[in-house]
């Protein structure tokens, strides 16, 4: 499979996820957070799913489309072993979806940085709230979801709290 194909699965497989934990959701209230900004496509996305909701966006720089830069106040700027940390008092317990979307090209420096940040993200999770993101993170206090429909396992991964 060429880069270009893999690339626009993972953005269909981001998307039907995404979508489905609009679904899942649906009944809680709380926050949401965008771990990686990257240049703002998902949390454009996210802002027209959850017009209502507050998004607090995670990134080390800011280099999005200037379109989809989020408010100064939502705005956890700096690395995310540092700033998640730091959120825990304002978000601990609160948020109904988190969507990790930050790494690099390589695999395993991928993992291990899903592996460093897992144990920070699941304590800001309220109870049902959920985890979409692109490395498996597998472990106490978060319950693999099934995937939507056309999703293939290990593209995407759907936690709830």
């Amino acid at each position: 499979m060429s880069r270009l194909d893999s690339f626009i699965r993972r953005l269909e497989a981001q998307r039907a996820c995404l979508d489905h934990a609009a679904e899942l959701i649906a009944g809680l209230v709380g926050p949401m957070l965008e771990l990686g900004l990257g240049n703002g496509r998902t949390y454009d996305h996210l802002r027209e799913l959850f017009p209502d909701r507050d998004i607090y966006v995670c990134e080390r720089r800011v280099a999005a489309h200037p379109d989809c830069i989020p408010p100064a106040d939502k705005l956890l700027l700096g690395d995310m072993f540092e700033t998640l940390p730091a959120a825990r008092e304002m978000l601990g317990g609160k948020v109904v979806l988190a969507h990790f979307d930050a790494g690099t090209g390589d695999a395993a420096s991928n993992r291990k940085l899903a592996a460093g940040l897992r144990p920070l993200i699941v304590p800001l999770l309220c109870p049902g709230g959920v985890l979409a993101t692109q490395q498996a993170m597998d472990g106490a206090g978060l319950m693999p979801i099934p995937l939507p429909n056309g999703v293939a396992e290990g593209r995407y991964h759907l936690y709830r709290a």
